[in-house]
């Protein structure tokens, strides 16, 4: 066993020019953010992970270096502990299974149990459009090959879902069912500065009613987070699936969700709560119930990465969310920190055969980055 040595982390700032406006912020973003995280074994062996800035991280190494980097359930336990006290650092434990894929000589998928490196994924848009630009980049992804596509609604302006539905029909005129639409109401949660009220079930229901009628797959965050007793009334007044649980910081309140049935599907991150090895095991106990799993992946690429190999490792989910909104969210911005976009092609991504996450950082792009 050739034990961890040391932890390295970075942050890393991308000024963006133009600047993104994502439909569930408000406010322009100049830049992007990411943090890497690199873990050594004392062979010289490099794991890396990302998804999230590892505040709180600081002060907790000496509790990884001499352990056994194959120790993975011991160090998520340890990362437990540190969320509870401190902050969200699971790009760690993304970075251990990279780790332990070169010590294994096996991608991170197949050591998950996976048969496939072949993930179906859909299009998940970022920002607000006007209706006949929305309906020309659902066009855009439909000879992409995409099978699906999110689009995002006007979070709390008031009434301003009634524009959002205009647009879905623009994009129904155009694609007809060739694509399955699903609407993001971004109500589940808020920006620090965002202190208006999210819908009620009153406001949420008539907009279910639309999406019934323009026949949309799913409706996800239509209430706020806490409200899963809203959730499971609204899921059993329509025929809309209901999703949620992206942001949810811990795996017992995913369950306590899922027991509760306030979901028709969750969208916990590997890079936001659990990590690969936690939620590795939430995936497979809902193998036996009709909650569905498909995660959320809107930290970047690295983080996207590796929710899709967690994705080909439990072989669940019919599609994974594939963050995409060009000229705005190109993959240039969101995978900038690797020297080789994650793409797909016919709305699958192909993971790779190689060991670990098979990454590749873009290490001049880091050195320009650098915050520290």
């Amino acid at each position: 066993m050739a034990p961890i040595d040391r932890i390295t982390i970075s942050h890393h700032r991308l000024l963006l020019t133009p600047p993104f406006r994502a439909a569930w912020d408000g406010q322009e973003r100049n830049h992007f953010d990411a943090t890497i995280v690199r873990v050594f074994d004392i062979d010289g062996r490099m794991g890396i992970g990302s998804g999230d800035l590892m505040l709180g991280f600081e002060g907790h190494e000496e509790l990884f270096a001499g352990q056994d980097p194959l120790d993975l359930e011991r160090h998520n336990k340890v990362l437990t502990n540190i969320d509870f006290h401190y902050g969200r650092c699971w790009p760690l434990d993304i970075a251990l299974w990279d780790l332990a894929g070169q010590i294994k000589q096996e991608p991170v998928w197949r050591l998950l149990g996976g048969t496939s490196p072949h993930v179906p994924v859909y299009a998940s848009s970022g920002a607000l459009h006007p209706r006949e630009e929305l309906a020309e980049l659902a066009v855009g992804f439909l000879e992409l090959g995409f099978p699906a596509m999110k689009i995002r609604f006007r979070s709390r302006e008031s009434g301003g879902w009634h524009e959002d539905v205009k647009g879905l029909e623009a994009v129904r005129a155009r694609v007809g069912d060739r694509l399955k639409l699903m609407v993001d109401c971004n109500q589940g949660w808020q920006m620090p500065w965002d202190t208006d009220p999210p819908w009620t079930l009153d406001e949420a229901l008539p907009v279910a009613r639309e999406l019934e009628r323009l026949g949309v797959f799913w409706m996800e965050e239509p209430l706020h987070r806490a409200d899963l007793e809203g959730h499971k009334r609204l899921r059993d007044m329509t025929s809309v699936k209901i999703v949620g649980g992206e942001m949810t910081r811990e795996l017992s309140s995913l369950q306590t969700m899922v027991d509760g049935g306030a979901f028709d599907i969750v969208q916990p991150d590997v890079a936001l709560v659990g990590g690969i090895t936690g939620l590795a095991e939430f995936g497979r106990r809902l193998r036996d119930t009709n909650t569905v799993f498909t995660p959320h992946t809107w930290t970047n690429g690295l983080g996207m990465l590796a929710n899709l190999h967690l994705m080909a490792g439990l072989g669940a989910a019919s599609f994974v969310e594939f963050p995409y909104d060009p000229p705005s969210w190109g993959l240039d911005r969101r995978d900038y920190t690797l020297s080789h976009p994650v793409t797909q092609k016919d709305g699958v991504v192909t993971l790779s055969e190689k060991a670990g996450l098979a990454i590749s950082l873009d290490e001049e792009r880091l050195a320009a980055t650098r915050l520290d």
